[in-house]
């Protein structure tokens, strides 16, 4: 049996670098580990308590968000860095999943790793910090250690391919580290 972590980028832009870092991942996941690439936030409608309703007043958007969670065995979250904190889609996707109707949110005792990507020298190491906040305060389980990629434009090509072995290789023990924490039985 396959088992599932969700990678969600919070960066809209097509050629990001964080969305490239989630691709990425899909390549150095251990044996026996699916990535599944949420594509879906930009769909959803800014958090309000107003509109969070249940079945089918439940906007389909946020339905299908807390859906795909709620299936994942853990979570991979890439942020970009915007004004030192993580972009706006991906808070507000944080907020939604935070929340579901009738309680028992679904980030709720689930683990996660973040990365983020910058053109910078740091890394998104700020929206790192500040995503480990957010999503521990939603209840769930981050995994120690953050991934910062600095100069990403050096780093994954203009193709999106990620082109650094190093980077590669320090991504590829971040994840062993998701799957390790959340206890997910890797195949041999």
């Amino acid at each position: 049996m396959s088992v599932l972590i969700l990678a969600l980028s919070g960066s809209l832009r097509g050629q990001s670098y964080n969305s490239a870092l989630a691709r990425a991942a899909v390549e150095l996941v251990p044996a026996g580990v699916d990535i599944e690439l949420f594509d879906g936030l930009g769909d959803l409608p800014l958090y309000d308590a107003d509109l969070d309703g249940e079945g089918d007043e439940e906007h389909g958007a946020v339905r299908h968000l807390r859906e795909r969670i709620a299936a994942a065995d853990a979570l991979f979250v890439v942020t970009p860095e915007y004004n030192g904190s993580v972009s706006g889609v991906l808070k507000n996707a944080i907020d939604w999943a935070s929340r579901p109707p009738g309680g028992g949110a679904v980030l709720w005792g689930k683990t996660a790793a973040i990365a983020g990507a910058t053109t910078g020298q740091y890394g998104a190491i700020l929206a790192q910090q500040d995503l480990r906040r957010i999503l521990g305060i939603a209840g769930a389980r981050v995994v120690e250690g953050d991934l910062p990629v600095a100069r990403a434009q050096n780093v994954i090509d203009e193709t999106g391919e990620l082109r650094d072995p190093l980077v590669a290789e320090r991504l590829r023990r971040h994840l062993e580290a998701l799957v390790h924490e959340a206890a997910i039985p890797v195949a041999a």
